[in-house]
C-alpha cells in the first residue's frame, strides 16, 4: 500500500491510499467525519490481494493539498464534493469506466447521492453506518425523538466554535467519542494526524455549514451492501432498516452486533468479509 498525490485540477491535489494493479476493476473508498484515510487501512491491502484496484484518498479539506477557504462554503457544497470522487477515479487512469463505490458516513452520503445520480457508473455500492437519506429524513421526522437526539451534533456543529471546541485538550471530544466507539489507540492517533489541527478541522465541519436543504433521492438501483452496528450512536434502528425501501437492486442488509459507528476500525476483518463477497457477486 502506497500514498499516492491524486491531482484532478490546480489546487486540487488529494493524498490516497493505493494499492493494486490499475488495469483490475477500480474500488474507490470515501471516508467520514472525524476520520481520514486511515479508516480503511485494513480494506485497501485486502482488496489489492484480492485483485482490484483499491483507491482510498483523504477527501476535499482533509487533504492538505485540496483545502480551499473553508469560510467560502461554496467550496465545500455537496456537488464539489460528489466532483471530486468522480474525478479521482478518473485521474486514478479508469476515465469513465465503471467502478465499486463504498462509503461511510459522509463518504456514504456522498456515495448514495453518486449511486442515485450515476447508476450506470457503479457496478456495485457498498455503505457503512449512513441509511438512505430518505430513510434518515423519515427517522429524523419520527415523534419519538431517537434519531433527532442521535443527530444533534448535526447542529453543533454549525457553531463557530465548533472547531476550536472539539479540538480542546488535545482533541478530546474525538478521543473519547472514538474510544466509546471501540476504535483502537493507534486509529485514533491516525486520524489525529490528518484532523487533529485546526485548518483542517475548519474544512472538515464545513462540509455540514455548507450542506443546505437535505436532497431528496429516490431509489437506488445499484446493487447495495449496506453495514450496520447496532451500537452506532448517530444511527438508530428505525433509519437503518428503513433503508430497504428505497433500494431497487439487490440488496443486504448486514446488522453487526455490539459495533459502533466506526466498523472498518472496530472490525476491520468482518467488513472485509462482507466487501469481498458483495464486490464478488457484482463484478463490472
Amino acid at each position: 500500500m502506497e500514498v499516492r498525490k491524486i491531482e484532478t485540477a490546480p489546487g486540487l491535489v488529494f493524498d490516497a491510499f493505493v494499492d493494486g494493479k490499475e488495469s483490475a476493476p477500480l474500488v474507490l473508498m470515501l471516508h467520514g467525519y472525524s476520520v481520514s484515510r486511515h479508516f480503511w487501512a485494513a480494506q485497501v491491502p485486502a482488496l489489492a490481494k484480492a485483485g482490484y484496484f483499491a483507491v482510498a484518498p483523504n477527501q476535499r479539506g482533509y487533504a492538505i493539498g485540496a483545502r480551499p477557504d473553508p469560510a467560502n462554503f461554496d467550496n465545500y457544497r455537496i456537488d464539489k464534493l460528489v466532483g471530486d470522487a468522480l474525478d479521482i477515479a478518473k485521474a486514478a487512469g479508469h476515465d469513465d469506466r465503471r467502478f465499486h463505490l463504498v462509503g461511510h458516513d459522509w463518504g456514504g452520503s456522498l456515495a448514495w447521492l453518486i449511486a442515485y445520480r450515476y447508476p450506470e457508473r457503479l457496478a456495485s455500492l457498498t455503505i457503512l453506518s449512513r441509511p438512505h437519506p430518505m430513510a434518515f429524513a423519515n427517522a429524523l421526522a419520527m415523534p419519538d425523538g431517537d434519531q433527532k437526539r442521535r443527530s444533534g451534533h448535526h447542529t453543533a456543529f454549525l457553531d463557530p466554535e465548533a472547531g476550536p471546541r472539539v479540538l480542546a485538550n488535545d482533541a478530546e471530544w474525538i478521543r473519547t467519542r472514538h474510544a466509546k466507539a471501540g476504535v483502537p489507540q493507534k486509529a485514533i492517533e491516525a486520524h489525529l494526524s490528518v484532523i487533529g489541527n485546526p485548518q483542517a478541522m475548519e474544512a472538515a465541519l464545513a462540509w455540514y455549514r455548507a450542506r443546505g436543504e437535505r436532497q431528496n433521492l429516490g431509489p437506488i438501483k445499484v446493487p447495495t451492501l449496506y453495514i450496520w452496528g447496532d451500537a452506532d450512536d448517530t444511527v438508530g434502528l428505525a433509519a437503518a432498516e428503513g433503508t430497504a425501501e428505497f433500494i431497487a437492486a439487490p440488496y443486504r442488509f448486514e446488522i453487526l452486533p455490539g459495533v459502533g459507528h466506526y466498523a472498518a476500525d472496530q472490525v476491520p476483518d468482518r467488513v472485509n468479509e462482507l466487501l469481498l463477497d458483495h464486490l464478488a457477486r457484482h463484478p463490472l
